[in-house]
């Protein structure tokens, strides 16, 4: 039997997850999984010293999620290139 996300063999000493829509994961790749298949809603934002939560504006999480869609980084996650 194999991992629906990354393919490799499940094998009989590691962990797995069976999740609730009937597929086997390793227990690595759960998260991948989980945002792939299930898509649950979720905000991007930051976390103050307080520990309150303030979402980005709409503009910016439109264009992080169109750049996951097309697979591009956003500016903010690209790195410069040391030469």
């Amino acid at each position: 039997m194999n991992c629906t996300v990354c393919g490799n063999p499940l094998l009989y000493d590691r962990i797995v997850f069976h999740c609730s829509c009937g597929v086997f994961i390793h227990a690595y790749c759960w998260d991948e999984h989980v945002l792939q298949a299930h898509k649950p809603p979720f905000e991007i934002g930051t976390v103050n010293l307080d520990g309150e939560f303030k979402a980005r504006e709409d503009k910016k999480e439109e264009q992080v999620s169109k750049a996951q869609v097309s697979g591009e980084q956003s500016p903010e996650e690209q790195t410069p290139l040391l030469e």
